[in-house]
């Protein structure tokens, strides 16, 4: 009966380790997930950055190019607005000369298509 007993006791204590190991293989299983969730968050947070700073570069060229460009239209428009005034103040008095005397020096004749009435 000692030796049944023992022989119980045994597979008790064995049934225990076992029990122990596949608890203690249970934590490190999940305390491993959590590692590789931390560090594919970790992996994706760093990837997202380098990304947005890849596109914050191509945006900055991009929008660098267009105020360049924007720049430029502006500067030639400037220099259009500059020659015709210019132009405006050196041909405005000749031009109200040549108004003034078309509308105000007539010299009535009579139209050539004219007929009188007979």
């Amino acid at each position: 009966m000692t030796s049944q007993s023992q022989g119980i006791q045994q597979l008790l204590q064995a049934e225990k380790r076992a029990k122990d190991k596949l608890e203690e293989a249970k934590k490190r299983k999940g305390k491993r997930l959590k590692q590789a969730k931390e560090e594919a968050t970790a992996e994706i947070d760093h990837y997202r950055l380098q990304r947005e700073k890849e596109f914050r570069n191509k945006e900055t060229n991009v929008m660098g190019s267009q105020g360049n460009l924007s720049a430029k239209i502006e500067e030639q428009t400037t220099e259009a607005i500059r020659n015709l005034t210019s132009s405006y103040h050196r041909n405005m008095e000749s031009m109200m000369k040549k108004l003034l005397s078309t509308t105000c020096d007539i010299s009535p004749e009579i139209h050539p298509n004219f007929r009188p009435a007979v």
